[in-house]
């Protein structure tokens, strides 16, 4: 067949890629959708969509028809700052999530000022949890300057060395450590960038929660994506505007171009509201786990526990379902669970589905049927480290003092014991869970959500890691390495053990770094 037999255009085409900038959030995912519904290229879609257009167009496909994907290609960029570390936590509690916060390993949080949440007339609370937060920062900077020291002590700068690299790398090690006796209240600022689709599910989940801060940074939120954004370039393109003044309409054009107030995400955030699916459905599971279970002690686990798969697809979403509303190890809930009669089972799967709206998508534990499920108790500051791991399925606990705290040890942390502190760090982590529990117990209004925020990054917290083989196989390797914190170096070593033992034949391929052997602590 010759060349003439094809069409002349059709062969010309070339393939062009090019970024995209300087478009409205909002309007860039209407014309992105456009794809779909229309023969236009993006610049000529671009060129005849309005703000206003934009606004139909999602009102109409978004809310009435809810193809929830055109959400997905409004990416907004936000800046929360001075929130606490509790909320922090609570906010980046999303599976398709960016950001970057405050590193408590590289920053002094002396000067960061911590959150003090409304005890009304509680006067006695409102007291004791101001004394102990600024006890904390007290042996914070204490065990900072002492573990230092220390550090100073034991190991000698290599003559290659510059000295500011030197004492930057010590105090990093000595932060590893410090660290462990920051209070939840502690202030924090973190950046994120989310889709609107995101955004909107973060938005509703944030006002549903029990603890008033994040209930009011979930307004903040919705309010700034669907307020006045601010304009990184406004003040110099004020000043432009300003110098065209002698040409009245130039000036009122390129005050329409330049200075214009644009919201990030004015229609597509605008109807998020607390869920009552996910209130009402947390009720009912933290109901059923007291009637099974609640009398029973919390049973001791290791700090990794590799649970085999021994259930049953049914039970495992049981399972899953009340872990997230009690304290007690997934393997313990677990083998309870196995025990009940298959109608039992199926009540509690139902309590999971009973609330469900219209367009409530499933609570994250049903993402069930991952090939390993590991079980972690470890101290929230390493798990906040962990919790950035988004390719895993994640079932958080609630933060609680029941299962104790962490004392770093000697070897990585290398410190405490080194510097004669051990006693006054366990003494001042001691105190303020005595002080949490005192004023859980109190009249103040959420007396027991605002007593959550004396717990220090040391105290443990239980999640549950679902993943797949290669997800497991990157957190070992990439946490345990040397430069990392011994906390999550540990965790991953152990979660390496963990694989071995069940997965001998798999483990082999891991490059783990073992954790028992010393490392270089200028390895940063």
């Amino acid at each position: 067949m010759s060349s003439e037999s094809f069409p002349q255009t059709g062969a010309r085409n070339q393939t062009e890629v090019f970024a995209v900038h300087g478009a409205d959030p909002e309007v860039l995912a209407y014309a992105m959708a456009k794809y779909s519904r229309s023969a236009l290229s993006m610049r000529e879609s671009l060129t005849e969509i309005s703000a206003q257009r934009a606004e139909q167009f999602l009102n109409t496909f978004y809310f009435q028809y809810g193809h929830r994907s055109i959400a997905d290609l409004a990416h907004i960029a936000f800046a929360v700052e001075r929130l606490s570390l509790l909320a922090a936590i609570v906010l980046v509690d999303e599976q398709r999530w960016d950001g970057q916060e405050r590193s408590t390993r590289y920053q002094n949080f002396l000067k960061s000022g911590w959150y003090l949440p409304d005890f009304g007339s509680d006067a006695a609370s409102a007291a004791l949890y101001t004394q102990t937060v600024e006890d904390l920062f007290a042996a914070y900077q204490r065990t900072t300057g002492s573990v230092l020291e220390a550090l100073r002590q034991r190991i000698a700068r290599p003559e290659a060395m510059k000295p500011e690299a030197y004492e930057r790398t010590l105090r990093a090690r000595a932060f590893d450590v410090a660290r462990y006796l920051l209070p939840l209240a502690t202030n924090t600022s973190l950046g994120q960038i989310v889709n609107a689709r995101t955004l909107e599910t973060q938005v509703s989940r944030l006002l549903s929660h029990p603890v008033a801060e994040v209930r009011d940074l979930g307004q903040k939120l919705r309010e700034a994506a669907t307020g006045p954004a601010w304009n990184v370039n406004a003040q110099a393109a004020a000043a432009f505007v300003a110098r065209l003044a002698a040409d009245p309409e130039l000036a009122a054009e390129a005050a329409n171009l330049l200075t214009r107030e644009v919201r990030t995400a004015p229609t597509l955030v605008k109807y998020a509201e607390s869920n009552p699916y996910q209130m009402q459905t947390q009720a009912d599971l933290a109901q059923a786990a007291a009637e099974l279970y609640g009398s029973l002690p919390i049973a001791q686990a290791p700090v990794v526990d590799l649970v085999e798969r021994t259930e049953s697809l049914e039970v495992e979403l049981a399972a899953t379902l009340l872990y997230s509303a009690s304290h007690h190890p997934y393997r313990q809930i677990r083998d309870i669970v196995a025990e009940l009669p298959e109608a039992r089972v199926n009540e509690i799967i139902e309590l999971g589905l009973r609330h469900r709206g219209r367009h409530d998508e499933l609570l994250r534990a049903f993402h069930a049927g991952a090939a390993l499920r590991f079980d972690i108790l470890m101290d929230i500051g390493g798990f906040r480290d962990m919790h950035r791991h988004r390719r895993s399925t994640q079932i958080l606990q609630s933060f609680t003092a029941l299962h104790g705290f962490e004392t770093p040890h000697d070897g990585d942390a290398a410190g405490l014991a080194e510097a004669g502190i051990v006693a006054d760090y366990q003494a001042a982590v001691r105190a303020a869970h005595d002080a949490s529990t005192r004023i859980a117990a109190g009249p103040a209004p959420e007396a027991a959500q605002s007593a959550l925020y004396l717990l220090p990054l040391a105290t443990r917290i239980r999640c549950l890691f679902k993943m797949d083989f290669a997800e497991a196989q990157y957190i070992s390797e990439l946490r345990s390495a040397p430069a990392g914190h011994f906390s999550y170096r540990r965790v991953a070593w152990e979660m390496y053990q963990a694989v071995a033992r069940q997965h001998p034949s798999l483990a082999r391929h891991i490059r783990v770094t073992d954790f028992t052997q010393p490392i270089d602590l200028l390895q940063r």
